[in-house]
């Protein structure tokens, strides 16, 4: 199985085997359940769906139960595929920690906090203007000029101005699998992960 869906519970940090001092995220992987077997010759693609977490029934609709009771489960807050290749697996199969070994290598995918509209400064790692020099008093964090006069008379696509920022869409790859607590289906990752304490994550071996 080439991943997992997990929940970020949170980080600290431990010494590990060789005695190094290491920031940690744990990581609260699974148990998921195999809601959905995709194959090439019914969906052109193989494919096997996760689910993971149970929703509430009154949140629960018509096609989302008929959907996981062909698996026998509940149906799911977290809703995943991953690609399959010669993995033989089968409606309602659970998928748990014991998937991962320490001392190996998972990318995390996650979204990211939400930072609100930030200015460029924040968003682009702007110097602003630096000083008070020359009688300026008001545009040490402004972004400055954003283009020319006549030619090109517009400004460039791509210009790094000042918007929007975080709640992407962020992978995070070749973190350590420090440890592996089966019992409590924790997984325990070196450095940081994207996003905020119980959000949903995909782990990927």
């Amino acid at each position: 199985m080439p991943g997992i869906i997990g929940k970020k519970i949170g980080m600290t940090s431990l010494f590990t085997t060789d005695g190094k001092y290491t920031p940690v995220t744990l990581i609260q992987a699974g148990p998921c359940v195999v809601t959905q077997v995709k194959t090439v010759e019914t969906d052109g693609y193989a494919a096997v769906q996760l689910g993971y977490g149970d929703k509430k029934l009154k949140r629960v609709t018509k096609a989302e139960a008929g959907h996981c009771k062909k698996a026998n489960t509940t149906a799911k807050k977290k809703v995943a595929e991953f690609d399959v290749e010669g993995i033989s697996l089968n409606l309602g199969d659970t998928v748990d920690v014991n998937l991962f070994e320490e001392g190996e290598y998972v990318d995390v995918v996650g979204t990211s906090k939400g930072k609100g509209f930030q200015g460029v400064v924040k968003r682009h790692n702007f110097a602003g203007v630096g000083g008070q020099t020359h009688g300026q008093h008001n545009r040490a964090r402004h972004p400055g000029s954003i283009g020319a006069c006549s030619w090109p008379s517009r400004v460039f696509k791509g210009m790094r101005m000042a918007g929007r920022m975080g709640g992407n869409r962020v992978k995070i790859q070749n973190l350590t699998v420090v440890r592996v607590i089966a019992d409590k289906n924790l997984l325990v990752v070196s450095g940081s992960v994207p996003g905020a304490k119980n959000s949903y994550v995909l782990i990927e071996k």
